[in-house]
């Protein structure tokens, strides 16, 4: 018996939502419910335009998993707004045999509400308070969860991190994503970064009204995007600025 998996293998769904309705309507979505998914160790990028059911993957399998749907551990939940898809109450998680069940969720989106929960719930007996993110910039406090809470070999769900953080802070964060794997950990990444993607021996699922299929760096659509618009940004400017 292989005790040496990853915190989730599988994850499937039951028949509970309507096809007529979102987010069944999302590709994505449709073939993850209809086929499942597998989640191999190490690092998994979801990679996709605006719509094309990334987030909504991330989100419900995090919340699937018990993870506060606006961010944060599987130790403390927090709601300002219920704004999560019914997906998460249709998707059932295999976790890995042995796989430790520690997680954290980085909704970049709501990340100034998770940092209000902490404050106001600080450990009074812990050894090192948490940070006063409130008080850094964006970029800054993404950088401190970073820092000391990607610390144990759970699964961590992220949803568009690179929001926050410049093209050195994005390097950063796959040193961050390698140490965790190092360590045992599991990710799950929904980015429209390019920069996040090219880590070595990740694995890349693009998204978009196909459903979902693995590919590789080279082969998405928004490296090809990019390198064209690095290249000449006046092929692409010309058609929103004439």
């Amino acid at each position: 018996m292989d005790f040496d998996q990853p915190p989730v293998v599988r994850v499937s769904a039951d028949d509970r939502l309507d096809p007529q309705e979102w987010p069944m309507t999302v590709p994505a979505v449709a073939q993850v419910v209809r086929e499942g998914l597998d989640l191999a160790k190490g690092v998994t990028f979801l990679v996709g335009e605006n719509g094309s059911g990334k987030s909504t993957l991330v989100e419900a399998v995090a919340v699937a998993f018990g993870l506060s749907p606006e961010g944060g551990t599987n130790q403390g939940r927090h709601t300002t707004r219920e704004s999560e898809s019914p997906l998460h109450r249709a998707l059932r998680i295999q976790r890995g045999l042995g796989a430790a069940r520690w997680g954290f969720f980085l909704r970049a989106e709501t990340m100034h509400g998770w940092y209000t929960f902490v404050e106001q719930h600080q450990n009074p007996w812990a050894r090192q308070p948490d940070s006063s993110y409130h008080e850094m910039s964006h970029g800054e406090s993404f950088l401190e969860v970073l820092r000391t809470r990607f610390d144990s070999p759970g699964f961590y769900c992220l949803d568009e991190p690179e929001a926050a953080l410049s093209f050195s802070s994005s390097l950063g964060l796959i040193s961050v994503l390698d140490r965790v794997v190092g360590e045992g950990g599991q990710v799950l990444c929904a980015t429209h970064s390019p920069v996040l993607a090219a880590m070595p021996g990740a694995t890349i699922l693009e998204i978009g009204e196909w459903g979902v299929r693995r590919t590789t760096w080279e082969e998405l659509e928004l490296v090809q995007h990019w390198r064209r618009y690095l290249d000449d940004p006046r092929r692409y400017l010309r058609h929103v600025l004439d």
